[in-house]
């Protein structure tokens, strides 16, 4: 038994917390809002997990000093655009070697740096790891059959949390690639939304195909550019992810996707979702990445064209089918 904190009282964490109670280890859930401590604490429950019952072993906290201190595992389950703040929060509970699981999805805008490394940067003391794939929470919560990778520096931490994780329902992988983990799970939420404004413009299962096909190789080509591995992004945390994410109603990337398909503004369509809409945060940073790195990422272009810049979405449909004639692949050669 090892004792675990989950640090997040969101969806994932939540299902996150209950999946480590029911694999027989200790479990502390930790929120930020005293108001959901309270909440959580007495219904046993989540209010967007409806039908899940939250054990009354797993001990709710908004103390983030009792959550950090003395556990085996820390599961930092924040909302990307709050990873930095809460792991600086942590820095005077957090001792050498300790190991800390990062399990959300996004770019930090400002820096372009993933979750772990900004893990790294505020905690260097710690051992920082990513859990990623294709897991939406209400499906985890309820115990259905989900797949996930972890990635660590070493192969001794990926495999301690691979026990950790595992269950009959909830398979583990283990990967040395960190970065081509964080990279595939946050840009898969960019390409979420372009897949979400498709199905609000009424498009089809063509179109959807043609998103997720040509997604995933914008997402290799940068990933493999900034260091990831091609391998990868083939893998669960690449097409696996993309995939689940671009198709589920669970998703709200693609959710707010179909509300501004609709004709629904970003902010109306992230007020309606009401949870955070991590493909918003990230869609800046991907395509300051896509500049830096010189990767030509048309997806993302119009995206970010749609969320920012005021373009209706039947524009950018028209722009991306109306681009340049390409080759599908440049490495496959021709006969004659």
């Amino acid at each position: 038994m090892a004792k675990v904190s989950v640090i997040g009282s969101g969806t994932w964490g939540t299902a996150l917390a209950v999946l480590l109670f029911s694999n027989g280890h200790e479990v502390i859930l930790w929120s930020a809002l005293e108001e959901e401590v309270k909440e959580i604490s007495q219904r046993r429950s989540h209010r967007n997990l409806p039908g899940v019952k939250i054990p009354e072993g797993i001990l709710v906290t908004g103390d983030l000093e009792e959550a950090c201190k003395e556990r085996d595992v820390l599961v930092l389950s924040v909302p990307s655009v709050y990873t930095r703040s809460t792991a600086s929060r942590m820095k005077s509970y957090v001792p050498k070697g300790q190991i800390i699981v990062n399990v959300a999805k996004g770019i930090e805008e400002s820096t372009l740096m993933t979750l772990t490394e900004q893990i790294a940067e505020e905690l260097p003391q710690a051992d920082a790891a990513v859990l990623s794939g294709p897991s939406h929470a209400e499906e985890v919560s309820r115990g259905l059959p989900t797949t996930c990778v972890v990635g660590a520096s070493s192969k001794k931490t990926a495999e301690y949390l691979q026990n950790l994780f595992m269950s009959q329902v909830f398979r583990v992988y283990t990967s040395p690639d960190i970065l081509g983990i964080e990279l595939g799970g946050a840009l898969k939420n960019v390409i979420a939304l372009a897949a979400g404004i498709a199905d609000g413009l009424g498009y089809g299962d063509n179109t959807k195909a043609a998103l997720i096909t040509r997604g995933i190789v914008e997402i290799t080509r940068l990933g493999v550019a900034m260091g990831g591995k091609a391998e990868t992004f083939s893998g669960l945390s690449g097409i696996g992810d993309l995939i689940v994410t671009c198709a589920s109603m669970h998703s709200r990337n693609r959710r707010a996707g179909i509300l501004i398909g609709q004709g629904k503004t970003m902010q109306e369509a992230m007020d309606e979702v009401n949870m955070v809409v991590e493909g918003v945060y990230s869609a800046k940073a991907a395509l300051a990445l896509s500049r830096k790195f010189y990767i030509a990422m048309p997806i993302v272009e119009q995206v970010n064209a749609v969320l920012f810049d005021g373009k209706t979405p039947g524009e950018a449909v028209k722009e991306l089918m109306l681009r340049d004639k390409r080759i599908e692949s440049n490495t496959l050669p021709w006969e004659k």
